[in-house]
C-alpha cells in the first residue's frame, strides 16, 4: 500500500515478532521530509493492519510525524468483517497482560526500525476505538512514552489502580453521544484518573458517537462520521504533542 491518502505517504509493512509469533505492522510517513521526526505508535480499531488504517494513520502524521501502525493480533490474524474482528478484539481485550505485551512490543519494534529516521526521545502513542483502550492500558503499564492519546476508544479497566504507574500525559478525546463508551466507563475513568496525580484531559464533543474520526463509518448513532469533531480533535493531539515535544 504506496500512495495512501496522498502522494508523498509512503506506506510500508514491518515485520516483528513476539515470542516467536510473526507480526507484521505497518509504518507510515511523508518521503518529502527527510529529517528525523517525532514517532507516533498508533493502536488501530478491531479491525486491525488495514488499508483504511492507514488512510487514518496518513491523516495523523502528515508532514510532522512518523506512525507505526501496531500490529495487536499477528500476521496469521487479519478479520475481514466486523463477527471476525469482534472475536480477535475481543481475545485480547479479555487479556490486558496479552494487550499490554503486544503494545510495549510494538513500541520496540518502531524504535529498532531503520526504515525511516525517527527521533526516538520523541514518541508518543494513539489510539482509535478498540486502539484507544489498548493506547490507555499501554500507559497503565508504566510505558516511558511522552503522552496517550485516545480517540473514541474504552475507558474501562480491570485494574484502576495501575493507573499510578502512568507516567506522562494522557489525553482523551470522546463522543458524548458514543454508545459503545457508556457514561459509567466515564465516571469511572475519571475516579481513577482523581485517584491520581497524573496530567490527563477528557475531551467530550457533543453531538459526537463512536468512530467519530472515521469517514467510512455510516451507521446513524452508532458509528459516525463527524468531520468538525474529528478535525478539532486532530488538533487537540497535535497541540499536546507540540507541547510534549516541545520540552524534550
Amino acid at each position: 500500500m504506496v500512495g495512501v491518502a496522498e502522494a508523498a505517504v509512503v506506506v510500508k509493512p514491518h515485520a516483528y515478532e513476539i515470542d516467536g509469533e510473526a507480526f507484521e505492522g505497518l509504518i507510515i510517513y511523508d518521503d518529502a521530509v527527510t529529517t528525523p521526526r517525532p514517532g507516533l505508535m498508533m493502536v488501530p480499531n478491531w479491525l486491525g493492519v488495514t488499508e483504511r488504517s492507514a488512510e487514518k494513520a496518513a491523516r495523523a502524521a502528515g508532514d510532522n510525524y512518523v506512525v507505526f501502525m501496531a500490529d495487536m493480533y499477528g500476521k496469521s490474524v487479519r478479520p475481514s468483517n466486523p463477527d471476525e474482528a469482534k472475536a480477535a478484539a475481543t481475545s485480547v481485550r479479555s487479556d490486558r497482560a496479552l494487550m499490554r505485551k503486544r503494545a510495549q512490543a510494538a513500541v520496540k519494534a518502531f524504535e529498532a526500525q531503520s526504515v525511516v529516521p525517527v527521533d526516538t526521545a520523541k514518541m508518543a502513542a494513539i489510539g482509535f476505538c478498540f486502539g484507544g483502550g489498548a493506547v490507555l492500558e499501554l500507559a497503565r503499564s508504566g510505558s516511558e512514552l511522552d503522552a496517550f492519546i485516545s480517540f473514541h476508544g474504552n475507558l474501562d479497566t480491570p485494574n484502576p489502580d495501575d493507573a499510578k504507574q502512568i507516567k506522562a500525559p494522557v489525553l482523551v478525546l470522546h463522543g458524548a453521544d458514543d454508545p459503545a463508551v457508556p457514561q459509567e466507563q466515564v465516571d469511572g475513568f475519571v475516579a481513577e484518573m482523581k485517584a491520581t496525580d497524573v496530567d490527563w484531559q477528557l475531551v467530550s464533543y457533543g453531538n459526537a458517537v463512536h468512530s467519530f474520526t472515521d469517514p467510512y463509518a455510516n451507521v446513524p448513532g452508532r458509528n459516525e462520521y463527524h468531520p468538525e469533531v474529528a478535525k478539532r480533535a486532530f488538533q487537540a493531539m497535535d497541540d499536546l504533542l507540540d507541547e510534549r515535544f516541545a520540552a524534550q
